[in-house]
């Protein structure tokens, strides 16, 4: 089940106001072209902004997404007709045959369930070409980056066109080994709304994913540096032989 700040219409329309910055998602663009890849299986896609623009470039693009109410506002851009969507996961889709499969941001994270985590990683195989890649993202667990998630550390006030103005912050509610559970809070100035978003997140280590790669069939490429998040996060570049 995807988390309430995305599967919520309200939540999930503003979800791109309240994080307008992508720029963490340029060297995936770069790496998609580095590959030379001409289909891609974003995984995760929530509302649609790295499948539209990997669409931009010309690449064909299947956007998955668990949470409908994303899908519908990613399918509502410009250019949204330019993308095939499916209200899914990599575990019920129909045969593919793609150049690259994506999980960006947070979405490998999310799966904390070890059974779906590796019926993922099936789903994605099945998903590439002989020759395909897979790059996912994972934050560093040594790091601790959950130790930042406060409401002092995050708090936000936002005057959003349409909408007025939302507070948001995130409080940390509990570190369980390698899960972490915390709460979005949105606060809707224009009716009093108080809006609350659980989400856990598993922090897997190196190692773990590199096994976990290996039991469902890739062979691992490389493992690199996050620009955007140098020496907190890795980026895993997985083949399909």
């Amino acid at each position: 089940m995807a988390d309430e700040c995305f599967t919520d219409p309200r939540l999930a329309a503003l979800y791109d106001a309240l994080d307008p910055d992508r720029s963490d998602l340029l060297p995936y663009l770069a790496l998609a072209e580095e590959l030379g890849a001409r289909s891609v299986l974003d995984l995760g896609c929530g509302t649609g902004v790295f499948a539209l623009l990997l669409a931009e470039r010309g690449i064909e693009v299947t956007g998955v997404d668990p949470a409908a109410a994303s899908v519908e506002v990613a399918r509502a851009k410009p250019g949204g007709d330019g993308v095939r969507w499916i209200c899914g996961d990599a575990t019920t889709l129909a045969p593919l045959r793609v150049d690259l499969v994506t999980m960006t941001a947070n979405v490998a994270q999310a799966i904390t369930d070890p059974a779906d985590w590796l019926a993922t990683l099936r789903g994605a195989h099945a998903a590439l070409r002989p020759g395909g890649h897979l790059v996912f993202e994972t934050r560093d667990p040594s790091r601790r980056a959950w130790e930042g998630w406060t409401r002092e550390a995050t708090h936000q006030l936002d005057d959003l066109p349409e909408v007025g103005q939302v507070e948001c912050w995130i409080d940390l509610l509990d570190v369980n080994g390698p899960l972490v559970t915390f709460r979005s809070h949105y606060v809707f100035a224009s009716d009093g709304r108080h809006l609350t978003s659980d989400s856990t997140l598993r922090f897997r280590e190196r190692a773990e994913v590199t096994a976990d790669l290996q039991a469902a069939g890739f062979g691992l490429h490389e493992v690199r540096d996050a620009p955007d998040r140098p020496g907190r996060e890795f980026v895993f570049l997985a083949r399909r032989p």
